[in-house]
């Protein structure tokens, strides 16, 4: 019994996504179909805008990943970045989540390969903190419009927050987490 029921979670868990796009579709086609629907229509519009961005951004994201995880020993990894890394580490981090363009689903495919090679977590957090924070792209449209001085004293007020909380969160996590990894899953596996 404990079986079926966890089967049937599994297939709600997969289902679910599927049912929201499919939602979204008609929606969209109501209104495009049969009658005025702003909702719809929205729903639609921002549908398609975030599947093209999707599409145009992810599959080079997944290859730099890719080759990133074929070509960097891990070794190399645990060395700069891994549990037993300094202070520098930190600087590599910020750097890394710094220098990367492209919106925030665009680390966790970095953040999971740096994690399955070594990295410290507090150092995932810290990457996570930077990109979402500090990309370059997002400093200089917050200097136009906001100025240097805000967009410095921003940057001073986040950064030892972000390293504060990766610290702490690395703390309050067991020793033993993992990231599960991804399972290929076949036309009848479960």
């Amino acid at each position: 019994m404990a079986t079926r029921a966890k089967q049937t979670r599994e297939a709600v868990k997969t289902a679910f996504p599927w049912a929201l796009a499919g939602l979204v579709v008609v929606l969209w086609a109501y209104d495009r179909l049969v009658a005025p629907f702003a909702f719809g229509h929205d729903a639609g519009v921002g549908f398609w805008a975030f599947t093209l961005e999707m599409a145009a951004f992810l599959p080079a994201m997944f290859l730099l990943v890719g080759l990133f995880d074929v070509w960097v020993p891990r070794s190399i990894v645990e060395r700069h970045v891994g549990r037993d890394s300094g202070p520098l580490a930190i600087v590599w981090m910020v750097l890394l989540g710094t220098l990367q363009a492209g919106p925030l689903y665009g680390a966790f495919p970095v953040a999971v390969t740096l994690w399955h090679k070594g990295t410290a977590p507090r150092n995932v957090f810290i990457y996570l903190g930077a990109f979402s924070a500090l990309k370059i792209p997002m400093l200089t449209f917050e200097v136009a419009f906001l100025g240097w001085q805000f967009s410095l004293v921003r940057t001073a007020v986040t950064l030892p927050v972000f390293i504060a909380l990766a610290y702490l969160l690395e703390r309050l996590l067991p020793d033993d987490v993992t990231i599960p990894e991804v399972r290929e899953r076949g036309m009848g596996a479960p």
